[in-house]
């Protein structure tokens, strides 16, 4: 029988795979690896500290922070809350040779809204295209982005930037003029 705290871990874990869009679906099946320089862990309050350096991968998932806070209600995942300078998670998409990566200050994921916070310095990288603000909001359910600049974030005007590159087209094959 798992143990509250391997519960707890991969609680954590499956927040994480949750929160981005089309990830691999078969990373939920694999083994979750977790280091970090100390672990706390409160089995009453249901609440665990992953400090120092900490390092958690599951699958393609791959997630880098200073800190790492978790909290559960009700033996569900409540939130997950790392920081770091800066907290990066990389993670192939389902289906596709093609890795979605987010980097902030701080990332915040809400496991009863699927709500995911990329705060402070936040940049969210899908293959060729880049968005960039002080803040980037991403609801899982709904798979919609909010992105706000703040000044002298990420630039002088303070505005969001995005890069948005063109899709290669199929190649088409040529029709003889009459």
């Amino acid at each position: 029988m798992p143990t509250p705290a391997t519960r707890l871990l991969a609680a954590l874990c499956l927040g994480c795979v949750a929160a981005v869009a089309h990830a691999e679906k078969a990373d939920r099946d694999k083994p979750v690896n977790l280091e970090a320089n100390t672990v706390t862990l409160d089995d009453i309050k249901k609440r665990s500290v992953y400090d120092g350096n900490v390092i958690l991968s599951q699958g393609t998932l791959m997630l880098r922070a200073d800190r790492v806070q978790v909290a559960q209600k009700n033996g569900e995942l409540d939130t997950v809350t790392a920081t770091g300078r800066p907290v990066a998670f990389r993670q192939k998409l389902d289906g596709r040779e093609e890795f979605i990566e987010g980097f902030a200050d701080r990332i915040e994921y809400n496991g009863t809204t699927s709500d995911l916070e990329l705060v402070g310095n936040a940049r969210l990288r899908r293959g060729g295209d880049e968005l960039r603000g002080a803040r980037i909001s991403y609801n899982a359910a709904t798979e919609f982005y909010k992105v706000v600049g703040q000044p002298g974030a990420q630039s002088p005007s303070g505005r969001v930037r995005a890069v948005i590159r063109p899709k290669p087209r199929a190649e088409q094959p040529a029709t003889p003029k009459p």
